[in-house]
């Protein structure tokens, strides 16, 4: 099946010297940039991450430090990176809990400021839990027919993007409104649903330390909008301020974002704060 997009779609996954966030560097990135017209671009670049591979994540990647010692860094390569990801939309395996987040982080610290907040994410782990709920290697199974272990050596970026864009694809075919053995399983070829079944939680930054959060008035009824859907306001969801709109604390508490900015939270955390703050300092303004 031919995916039903209208911008490209960039099919990736990474590879990294651990799951922190913060601490942790790419050491590899691969991913499938896929046309409206049916095109498809593959890259696969190795990352220098200026810092010594764990010996666990050579024995389970099988990427030594050897291998992205005369590689670029990701500040060498963030730039090209941005222009090659301009005006996409990103699906991947388990990507909306860390490919993507790591790969913010990364952009802010090259000083590249990618804006995920308005591209579609699109999760195809999330979708297989949803419909299946398994791992990659299972998912590949139940889609695709075979073993992943079979098709691929594991825990390599490259082979995992192949694995994730075969069982997307899949993931397509087999839940088509038109050929659906099950009513209640049924998976629309469109970008806007994918990303919604990919969505599954309210965060505003990828850390989950600012939610969305419902409004209400002074007598504790919800706002709506002009559709009837409740309408949403940034709100903490960690220490003392925890459920506070962060407008409220930002104008009782100025020093808590000075705070929050030199303390270790991520940088796409303080990102997305800073632009709230900014948002309140030009509506105050106008």
């Amino acid at each position: 099946m031919k995916l039903n997009i209208t911008k490209p779609l960039v099919v990736f996954d990474l590879e990294t010297t651990g799951l922190d966030i913060v601490k942790d560097r790419v050491i590899q990135i691969s991913y499938i940039k896929v046309t409206p017209d049916g095109r498809e671009e593959r890259n696969n670049i190795f990352v220098n991450p200026q810092r010594v591979i764990p010996d666990e994540v050579v024995a389970l990647t099988g990427i030594t430090n050897e291998m992205v010692k005369e590689a670029k860094t990701f500040k060498e390569i963030a730039a090209n990176l941005k222009d090659a990801f301009a005006g996409c939309d990103f699906a991947g395996f388990n990507s909306n809990f860390f490919d993507i987040p790591m790969l913010a982080e990364e952009f802010l610290r090259a000083g590249v400021d990618f804006d995920f907040s308005k591209v579609r994410l699109i999760d195809a782990h999330s979708i297989f839990c949803r419909m299946e709920r398994r791992s990659l290697a299972a998912a590949y199974q139940f889609y695709c027919g075979r073993k992943m272990e079979d098709d691929f050596p594991p825990h390599r970026a490259d082979n995992d993007t192949e694995a994730t864009y075969r069982v997307l694809m899949a993931q397509l075919d087999k839940y088509n409104p038109e050929t659906a053995d099950d009513p209640e399983k049924v998976l629309h070829n469109d970008m806007d649903e994918l990303a919604a079944l990919s969505k599954s939680n309210d965060n505003v930054d990828f850390a989950g330390r600012i939610v969305w959060k419902d409004m209400v008035d002074a007598n504790g009824k919800p706002l709506l909008d002009g559709e009837g859907n409740p309408r949403k306001q940034e709100a903490f969801n960690f220490g003392k301020y925890k459920g506070w709109y962060v407008t409220d604390v930002l104008r009782k508490d100025p020093g808590y974002y000075s705070w929050m900015l030199s303390s270790d939270f991520t940088n796409n955390t303080k990102q997305v704060l800073t632009r709230i703050r900014m948002r309140e300092f030009m509506n105050k303004k106008g």
